[in-house]
């Protein structure tokens, strides 16, 4: 007795829906992810308990990897570019508009002012290279932002005393800072943990030698015990 055919049903299936819902959830992830800045040297913070969260606008960060090299990082691009300019004219360093174009794309350097202008002719794998290769040397001049007046480019004063290069870069910021009306500048340190302890405290030593005495230190969040509750 022959079988009677069996009736074939069509196995397509409409994505159209699904298609779009993934759209809207890149969209979503995208307008409200915060992006990484891209930094020249790997830092782990220390832990601590603190859930305040540093600000993502307006802030100066004050980078110390492990050997307490010093880098600084603006979100303000064109206050870091004013800042830039009047750094190098006290050390009569000059910057082109084509270096201050490629300030403003890295956002975070490390080198001495007199360094600075050719150290952004390099392109970014350059960059990131030449930065490489330095750090690999100890006691290295060539990279970190001066924070004794003994390796800064020259000898300045302010309010009756000397300061360094690291100093120079802060007050220029907050005067910048000031001069915009906003004078909400956050400044904040972030240390690796196997930074030693002497290193970040001349920094705190150079910020409240400019009655700097407000900033932020950047720690990652450790989970609390509850071995004792």
């Amino acid at each position: 007795m022959a079988k009677a055919p069996v009736k074939k049903h069509s196995t397509f299936i409409d994505m159209t829906a699904m298609s779009d819902v993934t759209v809207l959830l890149l969209t979503f992830f995208m307008l409200t992810s915060t992006f990484v800045k891209k930094e020249p040297i790997t830092v782990t913070t220390p832990a601590s308990v603190s859930e305040i969260k540093v600000p993502e606008t307006n802030s100066m960060t004050i980078l110390v990897d492990e050997q307490g090299k010093i880098f600084l990082s603006m979100d303000n691009m064109n206050d870091l570019v004013e800042i830039t300019k009047l750094v190098g004219a006290d050390y009569g360093v000059s910057f082109t508009e084509s270096q201050m174009d490629a300030l403003r794309k890295i956002t975070t350097f490390g080198v001495p002012i007199t360094k600075l202008p050719a150290y952004l002719d390099l392109t970014v794998e350059q960059q990131d290279k030449f930065m490489a290769e330095q750090l690999e040397i100890p006691n290295n001049p060539n990279v970190g932002i001066p924070a004794d007046t003994l390796t800064s480019a020259a000898k300045l004063t302010y309010q009756g005393r000397s300061i360094n290069e690291f100093q120079n870069w802060i007050r220029h910021a907050r005067a910048v800072d000031l001069q915009d009306g906003s004078k909400d500048l956050e400044l904040v340190i972030k240390a690796d943990r196997t930074t030693r302890y002497e290193v970040v405290k001349n920094i705190m030593n150079n910020l409240r030698d400019l009655r700097e005495n407000r900033y932020l230190l950047v720690t990652s969040l450790r989970a609390s015990s509850s071995g004792n509750e």
